[in-house]
C-alpha cells in the first residue's frame, strides 16, 4: 500500500512545502532482500569493555565489513559502541567522543548499536552509568534521521558469545522499522547459542507454527519463516481455510483448520505437531482479533472474544505444547503483543488487556522455560494492513506519523524480528518485548 504523503514529500515541490512547513519527511527505509547482504557498507566499532576486541571478528563471521579504527572522510553504514566499560557517569562522555565526529558519516537508513551491561547486574556508579544508555540511545533515535535506526543491546556477564544474532538482526535492514529499543541478552541465565551453519538459512530443518496464517502479518510471518529454512504449519479458522491452504501450498508447508479458542484446540495442535512433524522448534502465536468499543459501551461478548483469541488461546496451546514435551529443545515461543499493551489506547480497553497479558506471560515463563526453550514477544506499532486501511483517513495519517520515522511499518516487519527470535543463534535472547513500531512516541 503507498504511503501518499511519503510519495508527495519526496517530490522536488513535497520537499520544499515540507521544509517550508516544517512537516515531517519520512525517509524510504531500506528493508533486506533475500540474497542481498546482511550490511551493504562498513561498520564502526568503538568504545572499551569487555566485547571490543571480538567485535571486528563476531561481525566478519556473518559477512559484515567491519573497522576498529575511524576515518573522517569515510562513510559508515553502522556503529558499533562497547560501552560495557563504562563504571561512572563522567565516563559517559565517551558517547558523545565516538558518535559526534561519525554522525555526519552516515550512509542513509544506517544502523547504531550500543552495547552495555544491565544495570541490575552491577552496583553504585557503574549502575548509574549503565542505566543511562537508556536515555541516550533513545534519544539518538529521535535524532538520526534518514531512516537509521539506534538500539541498546544489555548483555550479561557469560553471554558474550551470544551476540552475533542479534548484532545480524539490529544492524541489516531487517530491523528497519525497529528502533529506540532495549533488548537483554542472557538476562535469564547465559544459554549457548545453537549452530547456525548457514546465516541466509537459519532456521533449515526447523518446524514452525504459525496461527492467524492465511493473511496479513500472519502470513508474512510464514513467508519470512519459510525463506529462513523452515517448515511452516499454518493455523486459521476454518472461514480463512482456502486462502490458508494456498499460502502452505505455495510455501509447501502444512496446515490446520481450527478455531483456537475450541476446549480441544491445544490437545489438536499438540497432536498435529507430534503426529505430522515429531514435534515443532518455532511457536508463533500471531491469531488476534479487535472489538474496539469503550467500556461504558462494551458488551460482554466483545469482551471475553478479544481476551479468549488473543491471550487465553495462546496461554493453553502453550502450556498444552510445554506439557506434552512437543516444543522440541532450543525452540522459541513468540507472542505477538501490541503498542496498545505498552501505551492504551481508547476503546481498546479489552485488546489492551489481552496483548499486555501476552507480555505477561513473556515475563511469566522466561525463568520457567528448560532445554533452551525461549519466550519472547513482538509489539507493533502501526503497521499498515488492510485492517489499518480502513481505519478514517484523518486518524490513519496521525497513526503513522506519530514515530520517529514519520510512517507506518508493513507486515514483513514484524516477520523479520519474529524470525530474529526463532534463530537458533538467539537462544540467550529470551523474556524481551521488542516493539515494532518505528520509536512510536507513546509508550516506553
Amino acid at each position: 500500500m503507498n504511503d501518499l504523503y511519503q510519495g508527495f514529500t519526496s517530490s522536488a515541490l513535497g520537499k520544499q512545502v515540507a521544509s517550508m512547513l516544517g512537516l515531517p519527511q519520512p525517509a524510504r527505509l531500506e528493508r533486506y532482500t533475500e540474497g542481498a547482504p546482511l550490511v551493504d557498507g562498513t561498520v564502526a566499532v568503538g568504545g572499551r569493555g569487555r566485547l571490543a576486541d571480538s567485535l571486528v571478528g563476531v561481525l566478519g563471521t556473518l559477512g559484515i565489513a567491519a573497522v576498529a579504527s575511524t576515518d573522517a572522510d569515510a562513510t559508515y553504514k553502522g556503529l558499533v559502541f562497547d560501552a560495557t566499560g563504562l563504571t561512572s557517569s563522567d565516563q559517559l562522555v565517551e558517547l558523545r567522543d565516538f558518535f559526534t565526529p561519525l554522525l555526519r558519516s552516515l550512509d542513509r537508513c544506517p544502523r547504531v548499536v550500543v552495547l552495555g551491561t544491565p544495570p541490575e547486574q552491577v552496583a553504585g556508579g557503574e549502575r548509574v552509568a549503565q542505566r543511562a544508555l537508556e536515555g541516550f540511545t533513545r534519544s539518538l533515535g529521535k535524532e538520526i534521521g534518514r531512516g537509521g535506526t539506534v538500539q541498546l543491546m544489555y548483555v550479561a556477564e557469560g553471554s558474550e558469545g551470544s551476540v552475533a544474532s542479534t548484532l545480524a538482526f539490529l544492524l541489516s535492514p531487517k530491523s528497519a522499522y525497529v528502533s529506540g529499543q532495549v533488548v537483554r541478552i542472557g538476562a535469564h541465565g547465559a544459554a549457548k547459542p545453537g549452530k547456525v551453519a548457514d546465516w541466509t538459512r537459519p532456521l533449515e530443518g526447523k518446524v514452525a507454527l504459525v496461527t492467524g496464517a492465511s493473511r496479513g502479518i500472519g502470513e508474512q510471518i510464514a513467508r519470512v519463516l519459510h525463506r529462513d529454512g523452515a517448515t511452516v504449519v499454518g493455523v486459521d479458522v476454518a472461514q480463512a481455510a482456502s486462502e490458508l491452504q494456498a499460502v502452505m501450498r505455495e510455501l509447501e508447508g502444512d496446515h490446520l483448520v481450527l478455531d483456537i479458542t475450541a476446549k480441544d484446540a491445544p490437545q489438536r495442535v499438540a497432536h498435529h505437531l507430534k503426529t505430522n512433524h515429531g514435534g515443532v522448534d518455532v511457536v508463533v502465536h500471531n491469531a488476534g482479533i479487535t472489538r474496539d468499543k469503550r467500556l461504558m459501551n462494551m458488551a460482554e461478548d466483545r469482551w471475553d472474544s478479544v481476551i479468549a483469541v488473543n491471550l487465553t488461546a495462546p496461554e493453553r496451546i502453550t502450556r498444552e505444547l510445554l506439557d506434552q514435551g512437543v516444543v522440541n529443545q532450543g525452540g522459541s515461543i513468540i507472542g505477538v503483543a501490541s503498542i496498545a499493551g505498552i501505551a492504551g489506547n481508547v476503546g481498546q480497553t479489552n485488546y489492551a488487556a489481552s496483548k499486555a497479558g501476552v507480555i505477561g506471560l513473556v515475563d511469566s515463563l522466561a525463568d520457567e522455560l528448560t532445554d533452551g526453550i525461549t519466550i519472547n514477544a513482538v509489539a507493533p506499532g502501526f503497521i499498515i494492513t488492510q485492517m489499518t486501511a480502513a481505519v478514517p483517513f484523518a486518524t490513519r495519517e496521525v497513526g503513522q506519523r506519530l514515530n520517529a520515522m514519520a510512517q507506518g511499518g508493513l507486515p514483513v516487519d514484524v516477520a523479520e524480528a519474529i524470525a530474529w527470535f526463532a534463530s537458533p543463534g538467539s537462544t540467550a535472547v529470551n523474556g524481551n518485548v521488542v516493539r515494532v513500531c518505528g520509536q512510536m512516541m507513546l509508550g516506553a
